[in-house]
């Protein structure tokens, strides 16, 4: 194995990860966006208000994006199990 085939595998899975973390955290900062504006807006303090939307966002993400990204890592380790003899041999 080459280290340039090496560096391209590293890359290939780290843009994999940052893909679909990014699918799942976005939601969520955008909803605590929202209530830290609407909660220093009214002067309310509550953490359970910050952090139970934030929650429910991130597992609806997460339920609804779920199909997406288990089919991005298949078509991902699909790719580099059929890319094994090129990079051997």
């Amino acid at each position: 194995m080459s280290p340039e085939s090496f560096v391209e595998i590293l890359r290939d899975a780290m843009f994999m990860i940052i893909l679909i973390v990014t699918a799942i955290i976005l939601p969520g900062l955008l909803i605590g966006l929202v209530v830290a504006v609407f909660q220093a807006a009214t002067s309310i303090n509550e953490q359970t208000m910050s952090f139970l939307p934030r929650l429910i966002v991130t597992l609806l993400a997460m339920s609804w994006l779920g199909s997406w990204m288990v089919k991005k890592l298949m078509d991902y380790t699909f790719e580099l199990v059929n890319s094994i003899p090129t990079i051997v041999g």
